[in-house]
């Protein structure tokens, strides 16, 4: 497992873990909001009108209402990325990295307004009568090179193509697995319901929604994303309110530490400016999937005969997704302390390192050149060798162990229920077990240490007028906001498969989807995660392109949207500048 995280990880490195994919996707997003004058701003209102249904008519074509596509697209945003990204972007890059995530979704409106509107403008309707639209189709139509003699070079179909493949990756990388995941472990841990249990009977719920197809989806994502979001919202600020005195000083923090280097503070020993950028970039990305070409795929069933229009629906998600939810998990995460705070916990072995060499956070230097490691700038030199357990504590000197990037305290080694005594192999920093060794799934390690993801927003909410109560929210919540981003997703991944092969293998794809939902409930929750940073990548980097290269046609629709609403509703207030 450790060989294939490493290698998700190597390939992250070159995708969406690199700079340019981070410079790309707010470049897409500020070049849009400036092109078209901050649409985000200035058609906001406008948005909501159309939301409530003020414009519709009974002749417009589609599959659901502008509400009802909300809803969907909200479903599939509003997941994991609100509770357990948002929890792992602060514990990477600390306090300023929120920061970056908000900025990600103030470009990210506009980001999504364009996808929307261009996709919905080149959607098709099925023999069936039903609509399938998403980038793909526009990527087909428009994207397609004509030479000088007039021949057609059929790049546009190639790069749908592409597209619609990283989209069925993405399906499983960004809405099955690391939903379940999730939702599997939280369940766990607050209720001691074993994953296989909880991944069993959800993948059966699962199966039952999703043959219905996006009629069935819109209805079920209706009623679940309002109930979600206010159990969710409500626990969230009893936590805050019960840390009102640190909400002040929790607030500034989260920018008066975006363009500087965040320092250490207990367990979390610090990151730099391009870490912190970085990480909060990509969560944001994670959180809202501003760019990613997945909301439109939604959005395309909407009943509207005007794409721009729903494209000015989708101007809302990000704001209710990242900029509302997103920001009131920060807060919940910063002024409970325990973002920074080392709390007893089992060690997982994606997030367990040993280095050769005594390293403590005591010493000051030595905290530095942690945090330099942490943030990729610089190499230290891991253990090798064996190391020595006896009664369940470590006794061989010149080692450091490291768990979700903090010094690892109180560690006790166990085998199953006992402590452990005996030899430890250990290669590349990593424990190693091979033979007729003890299983590597036997031994674990407990200790102090950070925590990070789901588990880090459990004990935030525990830290309220909650009290253990808490973690039932954030369980609850995980269980409504992950199993809905799994609904949406089967729907991207379906309408990919009916662009690539046609709809009668759509019920194979929901067969394969629904299996590797139950078989991610037991799936290491790092691995899970790193995965799906790459299907993210492979979507939003050709969907990128493709709204750039057609930004005149965007522009266009846009002003003929506005020229003909003037004439369809002249008594409608209009946009300033529109």
């Amino acid at each position: 497992m450790q060989k294939i995280n490493n290698f998700l990880l190597g390939m992250n490195d070159y995708l969406g873990g690199h700079w340019w994919f981070v410079y790309l996707l707010l470049f897409t997003g500020i070049f849009f909001t400036v092109y078209l004058g901050f649409p985000q701003v200035r058609y906001f209102g406008h948005a909501l009108k159309i939301v409530r249904g003020r414009f519709d008519r009974k002749e417009d074509i589609g599959d659901t209402s502008h509400f009802q596509a909300l809803t969907t697209a909200l479903s599939g945003t509003v997941g994991t990325g609100n509770i357990a990204g948002v929890a792992l972007a602060i514990h990477l890059g600390g306090p300023a990295a929120l920061f970056w995530m908000l900025i990600t979704a103030v470009f990210g409106m506009c980001t999504k307004f364009v996808e929307v509107t261009i996709s919905h403008k080149y959607r098709d309707i099925l023999p069936d009568g039903s609509i399938s639209g998403g980038p793909m189709y526009y990527m087909k139509k428009r994207l397609n090179i004509r030479t000088r003699s007039g021949k057609i070079i059929r790049t546009g179909a190639i790069l749908g193509a592409f597209f619609a493949f990283a989209t069925i990756l993405s399906s499983f990388g960004t809405g099955s697995l690391p939903q379940i995941n999730s939702i599997a472990d939280a369940l766990f841990k607050s209720f001691g319901l074993k994953h296989i249990i909880t991944g069993a009977v959800l993948a059966v719920l699962l199966g039952l929604v999703i043959i219905g197809g996006i009629k069935r989806i819109a209805k079920v994502t209706s009623t679940l994303v309002p109930v979600m979001a206010f159990i969710y919202i409500v626990g969230a600020l009893l936590v805050i309110a019960t840390n009102y005195e640190n909400v002040g000083p929790s607030f500034v923090s989260i920018f008066t530490d975006a363009f500087t280097v965040t320092a250490a503070v207990g367990g979390f020993l610090g990151s730099s400016f391009a870490f912190t950028f970085n990480k909060g970039v990509n969560r944001g990305l994670f959180s809202n999937e501003a760019g990613q070409g997945s909301a439109p795929i939604a959005h395309s069933a909407a009943k509207a005969q005007e794409p721009v229009s729903e494209g000015m629906v989708a101007i809302l998600e990000p704001f209710i997704d990242t900029i509302l939810i997103c920001t009131i998990t920060g807060l919940v995460l910063l002024s409970s302390g325990v973002w920074n705070e080392k709390i007893d916990n089992k060690f997982e072995q994606a997030d367990l390192e040993i280095l050769a060499g005594s390293y403590s956070d005591g010493d000051v230097s030595d905290v530095r050149l942690l945090s330099r490691y942490f943030s990729n700038d610089t190499v230290l030199k891991a253990y090798n060798g064996e190391i020595q357990v006896t009664d369940g504590v470590i006794s061989t000197s010149g080692v450091t162990v490291l768990h979700a990037e903090s010094f690892a305290e109180e560690v006790k080694v166990y085998s199953g229920d006992r402590v452990y005594s005996g030899l430890i192999p250990v290669r590349q920093g990593r424990l190693y077990f091979s033979g007729e060794q003890v299983s590597s799934a036997n031994i674990h390690l407990e200790g102090k240490s950070l925590i990070h993801s789901a588990a880090l927003t459990t004990e935030a909410f525990k830290r309220s007028i909650l009290g253990d109560y808490g973690q039932y929210i954030v369980a609850i919540g995980l269980l409504l906001f992950a199993f809905s981003t799994a609904i949406s997703w089967s729907y991207y991944g379906g309408r990919a498969v009916t662009y690539l092969f046609g709809t009668r293998y759509v019920i194979v794809y929901r067969m394969f989807y629904v299996v590797a939902f139950f078989l991610a409930s037991f799936t290491d929750t790092t691995i899970v995660w790193n995965l799906s940073y790459i299907t993210i990548a492979l979507m939003t980097i050709p969907n990128l392109a493709g709204i750039l290269i057609l930004r005149k046609d965007i522009k266009s629709t846009i002003n003929q949207y506005w020229k003909d609403f003037r004439n369809d509703w002249p008594d409608e207030r209009v946009p300033r500048g529109s």
